[in-house]
This record gives C-alpha cells, structure tokens and sequence, in this order.
C-alpha cells in the first residue's frame, strides 16, 4: 500500500501503463461507483501519457448507455435496472474493446450512444497506432462479460456514503442545473448504490483489478498495486533502491 501527493498517484498509474508491452493498444478500464473520481482520474493520467508521447483514445462508458425507454424499464430507481439494462456491453466489445484487442484491425469507434438526444450514434471509424493506449471510465468494467477484455484494471474506491456527498455537491456547482437534490440523493440511494452492492456481491471486481485506488481523499490518495489479481500477467511492483 502506498500514500502520496495526486501527482504521485498520476505518476504511478502512468509507470504501471509504460510498464505493459502487448502488440495491440493497451485497453485501460477505470472502474468504480458513480461520483468516486474516475473521469477526472482518467483524463489526469491521459495529460501524463500525452506529454510521454503515446496515443491515447479518451472513451466512457456514458457513451454505450441503451435509450433512457430501455435503461428505466424496470422503473427510474431500479438497481437491477441500473446493473442489468443500462448499458451496451455487446456494442462496446464489438466497436471499440474487440478492434483494440489481440487479432483486432484497430478500427474503433468510441461512442454508441448520444445523450443529448437520447438516441443510438454513429460516429466516424478511426484507426488506433498499434502502442495507443485506450483509457476507459465507467461503472461495472470488471463484471463477467467485460473482465477478460482489459489489459489493465484500476478500481476506484470511495466509501458508498462520500459518494452521496460529491453528487449533491457536483449537481448544485454546475451552472444551469435543474437537478433536484432530494432526487439526486433518492437515485444514489435507491438505484446507484444497491446496484454498486449488486456488483460487489456478483463480480468482486476489487478482487480482479490490478490497482485499486483508494479515493476518499483527493489530494492524498493511497494505493495498491495487486499483482496476484485476476488477471494473467502481473503489474510490476516499483523498486526503491536501499
């Protein structure tokens, strides 16, 4: 378990990037609940991997959403529906973490879906550099369908309740928002958070990632490097000279 500055964390998760040698893009899942940092978690380490030089493709999991219609079947504050019916995972395996991966033609597509107008999007193929990096956020990266598909996984962990907190602090920063708080805080407890305990019971996705970042202090964070996780090959621990 380390502890250290964000910039140190940055740092870390960019040495475990470098670190991994495959003959395809390198596809990196950022997990963890709703509100627990990982977009700004992902797009902090794209800045890094740029600055080194490397390719990287920005993609997020908001992106393969199915139509609202289809995502509340079950009602608006469902967690079954939230875990079993809000996403694509067929779509994203097939546009984007397929052609990336080993004997794929690295033809992608980063979005399925648009949530401005609520309806299915096509954009333009593109065509990935062989040592690209994909960083993908979202939730539910490391459930069964998806856990194979990741040449390397980080978890982002916050306590459930801090969740809660950051998501009614995030709705009333942002300028022109109509959100409710008593509804912000109904869908985290009532959808987001059970489907999280879902997840957890059904998945364990901290048991198969290879980092988890513990997340509850922003400026402070720790982390764990777990090279005996689920996946086939290891992360290399950083060596400190004595």
């Amino acid at each position: 378990m380390e502890q250290g500055t964000r910039g140190q964390l940055i740092g870390r998760l960019a040495e475990a990037t470098r670190s991994l040698t495959t003959a395809h893009p390198l596809r990196v899942a950022i997990d963890g609940p709703p509100a627990s940092g990982k977009t700004t978690l992902a797009d902090e380490l794209a800045v890094v991997l740029r600055a080194q030089g490397r390719d990287v493709i920005r993609a997020t999991i908001d992106d393969f959403l199915v139509p609202r219609a289809q995502r509340y079947r079950r009602g608006r504050y469902s967690a079954e529906g939230c875990y079993y019916d809000a996403h694509d995972r067929a779509a994203l395996c097939r546009v984007l973490l397929d052609p990336l991966g080993p004997g794929g033609d690295r033809r992608f597509r980063h979005a399925v879906y648009d949530a401005d107008t609520d309806a299915p999007s096509s954009p333009p193929a593109a065509t990935a550099p062989a040592d690209a990096v994909l960083l993908f956020d979202g939730v539910f990266l490391l459930r069964p369908e998806l856990v194979d598909r990741w040449d390397l996984r980080i978890f982002v962990s916050v306590p459930f309740e801090q969740t809660v907190d950051r998501a009614l602090g995030r709705g009333a920063q942002q300028a022109g928002s109509t959100a409710v708080p008593a509804d912000i805080e109904r869908s985290w407890r009532d959808r987001y958070i059970p489907a999280q305990q879902l997840y957890f019971a059904t998945a364990r996705p901290t048991d198969r990632a290879d980092i988890i970042v513990y997340n509850k202090q922003l400026q402070r964070p720790t982390w764990e490097v777990r090279p005996h996780g689920a996946s086939s090959r290891t992360v290399p621990e950083r060596r400190t000279s004595t």
